[in-house]
């Protein structure tokens, strides 16, 4: 499914991916080789493998992940909190989180290199919809990572529809 929040300016949200979350999960470990930890959710954590918070008593994970970028200077590892179990995912596949609807979010945008473009922008949470897409809008912006504001953490990554 994709979200048009703009007439130009179609895009598709992305959560991790199931291979990568099947792969931390069976093996206890991250990508990089840093076990991940199992927590019990309080309630309210942001999930990375169906984009939405976490309700109380869920097992989670918490593991360190490189969001997709091309090698550059600007890649980084952050932590991110999936479900300890496979999960049916974000109830709108594609779509924004509705349940992160009112939640300001940095939009980090990277160009095709992987480097931080300009577009990159601070929205209030009221129309997030609208804010990535005029961040897609500019044709220079590859993709989007949305962040929380305070922690940094990366939340999921928006690509521009194209065909």
């Amino acid at each position: 499914m994709t979200t048009q929040a703009a007439a130009s300016a179609a895009f598709q949200v992305h959560e991790l991916p199931a291979e990568l979350l099947e792969r931390v999960r069976a093996a206890g470990v991250d990508d990089f080789g840093t076990p991940v930890v199992r927590l019990t959710a309080e309630g309210g954590n942001p999930l990375r493998c169906c984009l939405r918070d976490a309700r109380p008593g869920e097992e989670l994970i918490l593991f360190g992940h490189r969001p997709p970028l091309p090698e550059s200077p600007y890649r980084e590892t952050g932590a991110v909190l999936a479900h300890a179990h496979r999960c049916p995912g974000p109830a709108v596949p594609g779509g924004y989180p509705a349940g992160w609807i009112g939640r300001p979010q940095v939009l980090r945008a990277y160009d095709a290199r992987g480097w931080i473009h300009d577009a990159t922008t601070v929205h209030d949470g009221r129309d997030p919809e609208q804010a990535i897409a005029r961040v897609l809008a500019d044709p220079t912006v590859a993709q989007v990572h949305s962040r929380n504001i305070a922690w940094g953490c990366y939340m999921f990554t928006a690509t521009r529809v194209t065909g």
